[in-house]
């Protein structure tokens, strides 16, 4: 169910819409996986009064907490609100309305927006005193958790809406600047906002939501209960979308979803006639029974690839019960789809799995990790672990450490288990490792990880990686940074290159351009290399023709 940044507690700001999948925080496990978010600006450094912005609209500043799903959130809530008459900033200090799209997946996550509410208030209250108001809102998945606490025992807010609510926010706004509180947590069967085209403002990449919600009911996770129930968006509506990012020069887009390869479209009377049931991985089951009809992920993917030859396909965040062969197979043969799966472990431990209610084991597991390399050679892992579940052993924990090794994963995730009310586990289990033997087990955790992270990344070098650049690199403006197809960060040098490795003349490097980049040195963080032309999407096969080329580069 997790989103790769499905427990960050970060920010990022209506001026700051780096991707949101390269802002991971918690215990900061890959900070070269990171594209760090400001920190919110303290109430010291920001006017109190408002530059008006000379216009009778009113005026929306967002800032945007959380997993890729709360950015795509912020742009379909945009998109309701410019349509309804308001102006955006990037700036606060401009502001008549302030909109904090929230996470609930970790309590810190959560103290963070408390934290963030308290300094807010204090503008307002000062706004006031200038008779100039500002209204406050808190949206998705913190907003639907606790509207009580938000609007009536702490009243910091005007407005709370929940994931499901964002079409009643012009009212619910309306109804705040007559002076009421207002609210909508209610989540909904049906609510996919196909017909919302989000206002995409992200540069080169851009997030796609495919479907909304999850069925699976981990022990662990509140996102059934902030999200609601799965249901996919229609695959017309989606295949609109990507064609118009392609349309306007996108060359990355990320599908997304709570639980995206369970994706299954029963907008039309074909698809729902279909006698297909859930196809999933072997060893693998759930707790619901097997959905029969629909189209599936395997055929939206496909349909998705075909749009634009020069356009990555990423998605996330996956179930690794989700992944039948034909997914695999066609990862494999497309080449726009990126040779990067997200394979979300949780636990190295079969008994701890078990309680946390995945519908695995780690025989299982690892049998499918065997199966997808076998099937997608050179294939980059990414996973989600959490430790210190309730009565993880400090058996169970060697067992993870021990995953962590087999398997040898390039990106990781690694958090501290925080239990959240309404979830199995608050009713039915013991939060009863100490929060200290959380710590030093988290530490352990990303130690090994670490320290398997740098021998996988150390075999791409002497590599040629195909890179699509994302700009100047954060400690040299020397340097550029892009990422490779498996989602790994590649720092080289700035310098013009040639159109193709053959040519004498040169052209500078652009953000969005790709370019072909041979690795040099490696870590459990990044790449290094030097750029030797530019290309394209379609024509990176020509890089296996350059000497040294390994089985693991794009």
């Amino acid at each position: 169910m997790h989103l790769q940044a499905s427990l960050y507690e970060g920010l990022v700001s209506s001026s700051a819409f780096s991707r949101m999948s390269d802002i991971e925080s918690g215990c900061k496990v890959e900070e070269y996986h990171q594209q760090q978010a400001p920190e919110a600006p303290t109430l010291a450094t920001q006017e109190v009064l408002p530059r008006f912005i000379f216009s009778s609209s009113p005026v929306v500043y967002f800032e945007t907490y959380g997993c890729q799903m709360n950015v795509n959130d912020t742009e379909i809530a945009w998109s309701i609100l410019q349509k309804g008459g308001y102006l955006r900033t990037p700036e606060l200090s401009e502001a008549d309305v302030v909109l904090l799209v929230t996470c609930s997946v970790r309590e810190k996550a959560e103290q963070t927006i408390w934290n963030r509410l308290k300094q807010l208030t204090a503008l307002k209250k000062k706004r006031l005193k200038a008779n100039a108001q500002l209204k406050i809102g808190i949206l998705g998945c913190m907003a639907e958790r606790l509207k009580t606490e938000l609007l009536d025992k702490e009243k910091l807010v005007d407005v709370v809406a929940g994931p499901d609510a964002y079409r009643d926010l012009p009212r619910l706004l309306t109804l705040a600047h007559g002076g009421q509180r207002a609210s909508n947590v209610l989540l909904s069967l049906e609510e996919t906002y196909a017909d919302v085209m989000p206002v995409h403002s992200s540069g080169h990449s851009a997030f796609v939501s495919i479907m909304r919600g999850c069925d699976n009911m981990c022990s662990f996770c509140v996102v059934p209960f902030t999200r609601g129930r799965e249901r996919s968006r229609p695959v017309s509506s989606i295949l609109e979308e990507v064609r118009m990012l392609s349309d306007q020069g996108v060359k990355e887009v990320t599908l997304l979803g709570q639980n995206v390869n369970s994706y299954r479209d029963i907008s039309e009377s074909q698809f729902t006639t279909s006698e297909i049931s859930s196809h999933l991985s072997r060893g693998f089951s759930t707790v619901y029974r097997a959905k029969q009809g629909g189209l599936r992920f395997t055929e939206l993917l496909d349909r998705v690839s075909l749009i634009d030859p020069n356009m990555r396909i990423r998605f996330t965040s996956p179930h690794p019960k989700d992944f039948p062969d034909e997914v695999l197979q066609l990862i494999q043969e497309r080449t726009n789809i990126c040779k990067q799966i997200h394979l979300p472990a949780q636990s190295g431990s079969s008994r701890v799995l078990q309680t946390m209610r995945r519908g695995y084991t780690r025989e299982a597991y690892l049998e499918l990790v065997e199966n997808i390399r076998k099937i997608v050679p050179g294939v980059s892992l990414s996973s989600d672990f959490i430790t210190g579940f309730c009565g993880e052993t400090e058996d169970d924990h060697r067992q993870t450490l021990s995953l962590l090794r087999q398997v040898g994963y390039n990106i990781g995730f690694l958090f501290a288990y925080s239990m959240r009310k309404k979830t199995h586990a608050y009713h039915r289990l013991q939060d009863n490792v100490p929060p200290e033997v959380k710590q030093k087990r988290l530490e352990e955790l990303i130690s090994v990880f670490r320290e398997e992270a740098a021998k996988v990344n150390s075999t791409l070098i002497g590599s040629t990686q195909l890179v699509l650049v994302e700009g100047e690199s954060k400690r040299s403006s020397q340097e550029l940074c892009g990422r490779n197809d498996g989602n790994l960060k590649v720092i080289f040098p700035r310098k013009d290159l040639p159109l193709q490795p053959a040519d004498t003349s040169a052209v500078p490097v652009k953000d969005g351009d790709y370019v072909l980049v041979k690795i040099t040195a490696a870590n459990s963080q990044s790449l290094r290399g030097q750029a030797i032309s530019h290309t394209s999407l379609s024509d990176s096969k020509k890089a296996e023709e350059l000497p040294n080329e390994q089985a693991a580069a794009c």
